[in-house]
This record gives C-alpha cells, structure tokens and sequence, in this order.
C-alpha cells in the first residue's frame, strides 16, 4: 500500500481521506466509517462490519458524546484514553502502518480534529466456534476441549492450564499482505533461549504476501533443511492439555490465527508414536497400549513388504512358516498387486474426506463390494494382498501422528518397490536408506533418533515403558532444558 506520510498529521480531513483510500471505503461494503463530533471536534470511528462488537461501539459513542470541550481542551490524550472511552483494551498510536494494521485486524480507530494520535479500541470479535474435541486425538477419558480457529481462544486454553507467571506468548506478524498472528509459546525459564530466538528469527526472516494455509504453510518457511523429507520436523497437536505438557518439557508451541492447529518444536520421531490415551490409564495399561501402538506402526511399515519377500523367495522360510506363500498368484503379479491394493486405499481415504456424512456408509459398501469381493473373485487381487494391506491401514490410523502415517505410507512404498525388484537385496538396501536418512534428520538441531542415536538408555526407557505421572513431570535432555534439576526422555 502506497502513503503519502508516515504518521499522521493534525489536519483531519488528510488523515479521514487516507484511511478511507487505503481501506477503500465506497469500494468494500463492509467498510464503516462514522464520523462524529467530540467535544465540538470533528472525528471518526473507522472499523469493519463484522469484527467489531456493535453494542460497545454504540456505547463508546454515547460516552464520547458527553465529553465537553474545556475537558478535551484540557489534556486531549490523556483525557480521550482514561476517561473518555470506556474500553480496557485502548491504546495510542501515531504510525499510519500501524494504525491500518490495527483496522485490519478488527479494531475500532477514533482520529478527532487536531489530535496527531489516532485512539485504538480493541473492541473486535471473530466468528468463532467454541472448543471441541479434535477428531484425529480423541481419548476414552479426559478433556473435551480443543483448540479453535482463533489464536486468543487458544492462548486462554493454555493459560487455563498453565498458571505460571514465567508463561510467555510473544505475538509476531508473517505476510506482507496477509499480516497473519503469530505467537510463539515457551515458559521463560525452562524452555533453551537458543531455541526460543532460533524459532522467533526464522518467523521474522519469513517474506512472503501471506500464510493461507497458516501453520502448515508457516512450517515450511521456518523448519529447516531437507523439504523433501517426508518425515514431520515438528508435530502438530490440536489438544491444549498436549501441548501444556509439551511446554512444561521445554518444547516451544507455534500458534497461527485461523487454526486449530499447533505447532511444537522441537520434536523427535518418538513424539510422533505416542498418544494422551496412554496417560488417562494406569501405568501398566498404558505400557500395553503403547508398545501395541509400537507394534502397529512397524507393522504399517514392513508388514507387505515383508509377507512380497517371503512370497516372491519362500526359500527364506522355515518349514513352520512354509504356509506365508500364496497358493495361487492370480493374474497380477504380487508386486503390482500391493501397489494397486495401497493406491486404492488412498483413493478410498480421499474419498471418505470428500464424501458427505449422509453418502459414507454407501462409500464404504461400494469399497468392500467392488474391492474386496469382487476383486478377488475376478483374479485381480488374491485373499492375502487385502488381507495384509487391511492389515497396514490399521496400522496406520494406530499412529497418532497423521503427518507420520502419510510419512510412514511413503516409506513403506519404497521398500516395496525395492522389494518387488530386487527382493531380499532391495529390501535391505531400502531399509537401510530409510534408517539412514532418519540418523541424519534434525528437527532445529534436534537429532530425530533421540535417544536411540545418539544413545541414552535412561530417556529411551522412558519412552518404551510408560511411567507413573510423578516420575514423567520431567524435562528431555536434548532439548537442553534451563531448569536440569530433572532430564528424562519425550512424552
């Protein structure tokens, strides 16, 4: 946007005619711009229709109409802001960028005739839904809330949880056009400075005209390195009691407006296995579910392209397990056979996103009928492929992290291509790469295998067995927490 000054000036009428050209009032219908007078001076209230809550802004008004000249006369400033307008949230500005930016976001701005400060009154709302449970982390017990689209509603979900004077919300700006909110999350004197400014520079280095898929779009500007790696550097959590724990370890949260979606940073591969459900059971039933979960994930992995090397090499095989092989291959061979079985679940995932709730229960009945049946009785697919690929897409909605279970889909289609071509060799190779590239992956200087490499038998035992609540209230080593009073591993 062009200016013709900075700040503003004392002539009202240069300054109403700037707002009402840079926000393009008479061209947007949403545009108010109500001028009054105050104290036999002329003003305006300029604001959107929609962000603003009428019933104070009439309010305002009445109050700003009783206000008389030898008071305004008086101490203009100081008068306006702590008498003249009965808002808290009310503060002074003389800079036009930030004045428009105010506007923008749902404030109401009051200039008046010869004032060089224009009054801002953060008087907004945003259409908002209240707090739900997130669909993708739901839990048999616990709480029901979730984060919403509105940044404001979620840092009073952690507050909620988190009555800690040493909490910090820091509130940046990404998106020359955009100006999307920003707020970066840490409790002061736990979380590593080091990590703190890292996260804030990297935000504040961001040069782009906007963030319209906020913090998925945010991640890919600040996480470094390494963009075509499919595995998640940070996780994502729309539960607030999540991401208070994650803050009482040292984690840093990442928050855009318009989402319901948080970030947390750093994070491990091993952050992205485990679930809130372990923890609202007894210690040894959440030691069952988690290593089941475990179980689960490797299982989404290597399951296919396990049971395509046993069948394309039953030499392989003991005699115990001679039964693994199919008896007959059909008349697609078993490679194409996986391929075509995973690209048909995602084509079914897709459409199961795009499908109306009162269409899903026909959806899944055309899938079972012309997938299942019927594929296998005209050869396509034999019994054990849907069998097993059945068995992967458990495995897969076991993982708690949605970004690792497409990361973990890709992984395994590249073992089963390197299987399919060059059986036990490729299948080696593959997973080697695989492990491979998981070593070398850094979430902000955060190895990604921690604590398996580098290795640290007392925070992985944490992580394999789940421990007692008391004992878990503990800060992860790698993340160089300031308080090392205690130090375990990731929860």
């Amino acid at each position: 946007m062009t200016k013709p000054h900075l700040y503003l000036s004392r002539d009202y009428d240069d300054n109403l005619d700037l707002f009402k050209q840079e926000l393009g009032e008479g061209e947007s219908f949403d545009v108010i711009v109500r001028e009054i007078e105050v104290a036999e001076r002329r003003a305006a209230l300029i604001c959107f229709d929609g962000l603003i809550k009428d019933d104070m802004l009439t309010e305002i008004m009445e109050t700003l109409f009783m206000l008389t000249k030898k008071q305004v006369d008086r101490g203009l400033n100081k008068q306006i802001i702590r008498s003249g307008i009965p808002y808290i949230e009310v503060s002074s500005e003389t800079k036009i960028d930030e004045l428009l930016y105010a506007v923008l976001s749902g404030s109401i701005l009051l200039i008046i005739d010869g004032c060089k400060e224009g009054f801002v009154i953060d008087a907004r709302t945003y259409p908002a839904r209240g707090p739900e449970e997130p669909e993708i982390e739901r839990v048999v017990r616990g709480s029901r809330d979730g984060f919403t689209e509105t940044i404001v509603f979620n840092t009073a979900l952690i507050r909620r949880r988190i009555r800690d004077p040493k909490l910090r919300i820091e509130l940046l700006r990404v998106g020359k056009r955009s100006k999307a909110d920003v707020g970066v999350v840490y409790i002061k004197d736990v979380a590593n400075p080091e990590i703190i400014q890292t996260i804030k520079d990297k935000i504040a280095a961001v040069e782009v005209d906007g963030i319209p898929m906020a913090e998925k779009s945010l991640e890919e500007l600040i996480v470094p390195g390494q963009i075509w790696n499919p595995f998640p550097k940070v996780r994502y959590t729309e539960r607030p009691d999540v991401a208070a724990h994650h803050l009482l370890e040292g984690h840093v949260l990442v928050i855009v407006d318009t989402s319901p979606s948080v970030i947390i940073a750093p994070v491990t591969y091993f952050h992205h296995v485990q679930h809130a459900e372990e923890y609202r059971q007894t210690p040894a039933v959440g030691a069952y579910i988690r290593w089941l979960r475990f179980a689960a994930v490797i299982a989404s992995v290597y399951l296919t392209p396990l049971w395509l090397l046993f069948a394309l090499s039953p030499e392989l095989l003991p005699e115990s397990l001679a039964f693994i092989g199919p008896k007959e291959v059909g008349h697609v061979p078993l490679f194409l056979q996986f391929v075509l079985a995973d690209i048909s679940l995602d084509l079914m995932r897709m459409a199961a996103i795009h499908t109306p709730s009162p269409l899903a229960t026909a959806l899944g009945v055309i899938a079972a009928l012309l997938i299942g049946d019927i594929a296998v009785k005209i050869g396509l697919f034999i019994p054990e492929v849907i069998l097993y690929t059945a068995l992967v897409a458990i495995g897969s909605f076991c993982t708690p992290s949605y970004e690792m279970a497409m990361a973990n889909r890709l992984a395994r289609l590249f073992i089963l291509f390197g299987t399919g071509w060059f059986r036990l060799p490729g299948f080696i190779i593959c997973t080697v790469l695989l492990f491979l590239l998981l070593a070398f992956t850094k979430s902000f200087n955060v190895p990604y295998l921690w604590p398996l490499i580098p290795f640290n038998y007392r925070a992985l035992k944490t992580i394999l067995v789940r421990s007692p609540v008391p004992v878990q209230n503990i800060r992860p080593e790698i993340l160089q927490p300031q308080d090392k009073r205690r130090q375990t591993g990731p929860a």
